[in-house]
């Protein structure tokens, strides 16, 4: 494939790539948990079933490709982590919270893996930043090499992280301070609102940041460039 790709073939790549993702880590796992549910199967148990199509999607994942997908590392994370909170949390006030401690695990787990490497969220932006075709996977690897960017993941990952467990620690205090019906509705609410607010916040900050990083190391800095000589394809 060459690095200039038609409207029409990078779609086509892009649908190829996410159809999977979607159908693995979204669709068949919450059809399964409330087929489950339904059925009088525990949540607990519901969710480690569920979380075996998201172990097949990786497994299809790094059998073609090499690798496996963020996102349905991601799902595997929140699957264990619901799991973890739903053999913890019994009594009814905590069970209203279940989710929040579920969210909270979530951002420790993304600022701990800013002692990795690279952090959660460079794993996931190359998931959404590309099509997952071998030259823009190679392309979005190859971007590590420059300080502006490495910093741009951290602090990107910081901030999911600290928002997460700070949307938690809302959520918990909050649980304890309204009544049932009104936290019922705080906890439907809240996340959406926070996802929004981090998704929008990301978007932007990553196109000043890409704007920075163009200006300063020119085109090689940009996700449509020509791969770097020195990006490998199945680099980790």
């Amino acid at each position: 494939m060459t690095t200039s790709q038609t409207p029409r073939s990078r779609g086509r790549l892009l649908l190829i790539h996410w159809v999977p993702t979607i159908l693995f880590n979204v669709v068949l796992p919450l059809i399964t948990y409330n087929l489950l549910t339904d059925r009088q199967v525990s949540a607990v148990t519901a969710l480690l079933i569920s979380g075996g199509w998201p172990v097949i999607e990786l497994a299809l994942s790094f059998a073609v490709r090499r690798r496996f997908d963020e996102f349905g590392v991601l799902t595997l994370i929140f699957i264990a982590l619901g799991v973890i909170a739903g053999l913890g949390l019994h009594s009814a006030r905590l069970v209203l919270i279940k989710e929040s401690a579920v969210t909270g695990l979530f951002g420790v787990v993304a600022l701990a893996s800013l002692v990795l490497p690279r952090p959660m969220m460079f794993y996931f932006g190359r998931k959404f930043a590309t099509d997952g075709s071998t030259e823009s996977v190679a392309r979005w690897n190859g971007l590590w090499q420059h300080p502006s960017f490495r910093r741009t993941q951290r602090i990107i990952t910081v901030v999911w992280g600290v928002a997460f467990v700070a949307e938690a620690a809302t959520r918990i205090g909050l649980s304890y301070a309204l009544s049932t019906s009104a936290m019922t509705a705080v906890s439907a609410v809240l996340p959406l609102v926070v996802v929004a607010a981090l998704l929008f916040w990301t978007i932007s900050y990553g196109r000043r940041a890409r704007a920075a990083a163009v200006a300063k190391y020119g085109p090689a800095a940009r996700t449509d460039a020509p791969p770097p000589a020195a990006a490998s394809p199945v680099r980790p």
